[in-house]
């Protein structure tokens, strides 16, 4: 047990006072009971910190002698900051270790040193630009194959027998033979170095008793000298694939980057990194979705969701529980004050299931859209190089058992054990088990040949969809249809807001459209679709091909086109079917008791959608602009005289929110806001663009976008984490926070406010005014 190093004098205000113990001391009875060797945390780590996240989210914990960091934006705030908080303590030994065992280590001349992991500026990001190009999405395709055709092999040993233990049969093995296979480790070698691999881990992150310590020395030891002498023979042929023979190759090239001592600690910490971590994760996923076994289900039925099954379970039960820090400089965290020298465990997976961040962080929801968000990868400049491996890895099982295996189960009552450590978490076992009479391959074989395209990197939004039945098509105007929609099994939709849309394939396109029924009414969700003379072929499948009883996928609901809820008075204008989001603005405001006029303009009554009901539930507030009859709307007349307290809302044609703006130009600054039927986005002309520069300053790493190329892409050609969806500047999706240099904004998603504060971007479509901007990524 460590000695307190808070000056008890020096907290005697009522906050910390209640967190005191009995004796005084301002460490909590909570903090002083904190043990992540054994106990709650071992169960279930973000659960046993609930009260930390709650009441004292950064704790002294006496019995590691470590400070304890639980919510994630204090989490967050420790990665980004590599300087002040360094990782070199990241693999120093948590239990301190007997005579008996240094000698141990020392008789193989155990010499493990730096490496990605607990690696200091300035030798860091040298090492990891020249190391990284094996990691990026344009190298990792081609180890697909390898990892499809170990996972067929491994499931075909076992798929007839009706049981298994997934651990120990599959999940174990594959993960370490893709990481040496990765590592470029010769096959003759695999086998030895697999026997190693688990000393390690014991050895850093576990509490060995103090008669296993001269045991597991032992093994670690073997374990350095065997991955030196494997390197050695690499050395005499580096011209092979892997990530050693690559690092062989730039050491030839940069022999004071990529040192000797270097390459051999890299070469047994890589072996861990990439094997254990994958494993734990990937057993970790199957028991989380089979003990959700409505979930397993849905992934089984639409292999779509399976990218975004494999974040969300990185997220609520990820394999990396926690990481440490060293403080150097006296600072802050969380409110609390932190002297130099201090350590810091700063607990990824409470970070995880932090309701701050993830809303019912709790819940496993595979469709919820910042599941990405997770820390379990780390962030910034010390982010998982491997990541994308991992998700590839996990996205190819999750394939293989769904298609092959859909009516697995866990076998009942079995306890599920977990090698006691602070930082690295999976089951030893998950026993699972099937009828194989019920296998599908024995009636179609065919089966066998479907393939998911696999998401290398972050999923895509797009890949966060649900089912929906077309419940009823009718018509709401002429050339207008009302599209009613529900969920097949009847559960209630997603909730949302006045101005919410939604994203629905249709066909080989994907097109928004705006929610219009009652937000409380979650049984159903209602659209109106007008047919357009001019359509990209999105209203011409719903009012041609599409019909009642028809399935179609959906993403969504979101909403940038929010109401202010502080406004007094709203004044509504419609154009065509932009009334779809106002009618449910205008229902809300009613509701309220707010006051509001409503402009709704058109052709024709005929055409004008919606019609009846709005003149039966806001007929004394709207005034109706048919043209036909000479009625247009006058806007400058309606925006002469600004009004304190209103906002002004739209949707419709271009040459209306042209005019609203022009018309809105006196008015305080935001008082009109706009939703946009398409994007005016055209594709990149290199002739009329220019290159420049995008610093990640978390990630400290500087990208060179062409200029036929979007920041985006950038992004993810580096490996760089960011989601998208529409990547027409539409939706929102892809927005990155900008801390230095002029952006030209190209989207329509910020307001003029927004874009002038110049705080973030939409990297789909906006680029630098300028040489160079710089990004929180």
């Amino acid at each position: 047990m460590s000695v307190c190093p808070i000056d008890h004098t020096a907290l005697q205000n009522a906050g910390r006072a209640a967190a005191m113990s009995n004796t005084g001391c301002p460490v909590s009875a909570n903090a002083a009971a904190f043990d992540p060797f054994t106990g709650p945390y071992q169960v279930d780590p973000a659960a046993s910190l609930r009260w930390s996240r709650d009441e004292e989210p950064v704790f002294f914990s006496p019995e590691t002698g470590y400070w304890v960091v639980t919510r994630y934006e204090d989490v967050k705030a420790v990665f980004r900051d590599n300087i002040l908080f360094s990782p070199s303590i990241a693999l120093e030994k948590i239990t301190p270790v007997s005579d008996e065992a240094t000698a141990t280590l020392a008789k193989y001349d155990y010499a493990m040193s730096r490496t990605m992991v607990n690696e200091d500026e300035p030798a860091h990001m040298p090492r990891r630009r020249v190391l990284m190009d094996p990691f990026t999405p344009k190298e990792l395709v081609h180890h697909e194959p390898m990892v499809r055709r170990l996972t067929r092999e491994y499931v075909d040993r076992f798929i007839e027998t009706g049981r298994a233990d997934l651990v120990d049969e599959m999940l174990w093995e594959v993960p370490l033979t893709v990481a040496l296979h990765f590592l470029g480790v010769p096959e003759e070698d695999m086998d030895e170095l697999r026997s190693y691999s688990i000393a390690h881990t014991v050895n850093t992150w576990g509490r060995p008793a103090p008669e296993e310590q001269v045991a597991v020395a032992e093994a670690v030891g073997k374990f350095w000298q065997y991955a030196g002498q494997v390197l050695e023979k690499m050395r005499k042929d580096p011209s092979g694939h892997g990530w050693m023979p690559f690092g062989i190759r730039m050491q030839k090239e940069l022999p004071d980057v990529v040192t000797d001592s270097y390459l051999h600690s890299m070469m047994m910490a890589g072996i861990v990194a990439a094997h254990e971590t994958t494993a734990n994760a990937s057993a970790n996923a199957f028991r989380l979705l089979l003990e959700n076994r409505s979930v397993w289900e849905e992934i089984c039925a639409d292999p779509s969701l399976i990218p975004n099954a494999v974040e969300e379970c990185l997220r609520h039960s990820g394999s990396v529980a926690a990481w440490r820090r060293l403080v150097t400089a006296d600072t802050t965290i969380g409110g609390i004050d932190i002297p130099e020298g201090s350590k810091l465990l700063i607990v990824t997976s409470s970070a995880n299931h932090d309701e701050r961040h993830f809303d019912n962080a709790d819940d496993f929801d595979i469709r919820r859209e910042n599941s990405s968000d997770h820390l379990t990868f780390g962030y910034g400049s010390h982010q998982c190089m491997g990541k994308n491996l991992a998700r590839m890895e996990m996205q190819i099982f999750l394939e293989e058992f769904t298609k092959r295996l859909p009516h697995m189960e866990l076998v009942p009552d079995q306890e599920f054990t977990y090698l006691p450590n602070t930082s690295f978490r999976g089951p030893d076992h998950v026993l699972v088990q099937w009828d194989p009479e019920k296998n599908p391959e024995r009636t179609d074989p065919s089966i066998l040949d479907n393939r998911q395209p696999v998401k290398i990197g972050e999923p895509s939004k797009t890949n966060i969809s649900r089912t929906v039945t077309v419940d009823a098509i009718t018509p709401a105007a002429d050339g207008v249809v009302r599209v009613t929609l529900s969920d097949p099994s009847g559960k209630a939709l997603p909730k949302w807001t006045p101005g919410s849309h939604i994203d629905i394939d249709l066909g080989d396109l994907s097109r928004q459209y705006s929610l219009c029924g009652d937000p409380n009414d979650l049984s159903t969700y209602e659209i109106a679709v007008l047919e357009e003379p001019e359509s990209r072929g999105g209203s011409r499948y719903v009012h041609r091909t599409l019909e009642a009883g028809h399935t179609l996928k959906m993403r969504g609901p979101r909403n940038h086109f929010k109401l202010d809820p502080d406004a007094e008075r709203y004044i509504f204008v419609a154009g065509g079917i932009g009334i779809t989001p106002i009618i449910a603005m205008a229902d809300h405001a009613k509701a309220t008791g707010k006051d509001y006029e409503i402009h709704y303009c058109g052709r024709d009554r005929s055409t004008m959608a919606l019609l009846d009901r709005l003149m039966a539930d806001h007929g004394d507030r709207t005034t109706v602009h048919a043209s036909s009859t000479g009625n247009r709307l006058d806007i400058p007349a309606l925006l002469d005289v600004p009004v304190d307290g209103t906002q002004i809302y739209s949707c419709g044609p271009e040459r209306l929110l042209t005019a609203l703006d022009e018309a809105s130009a006196h008015w305080l600054e935001d008082s009109l806001h706009v939703e946009h039927f398409t994007s005016n986005l055209a594709k990149l002309d290199p002739a009329n663009e220019h290159a420049f520069e995008v610093e990640l300053r978390d990630s400290g790493l500087t990208l060179q976008v062409a200029a036929d190329q979007t920041v985006l892409d950038a992004l993810r050609a580096s490996n760089i984490d960011i989601q998208s969806d529409c990547e027409e500047g539409l939706c929102g999706s892809c927005e990155a926070p900008v801390l230095d240099g002029e952006v030209d904004h190209r989207d329509m998603v910020l307001t003029k406010t927004e874009r002038a504060q110049n705080k973030s971007m939409m990297t789909c479509c906006s680029r630098a005014c300028g040489t160079k901007i710089s990004l929180a990524l």
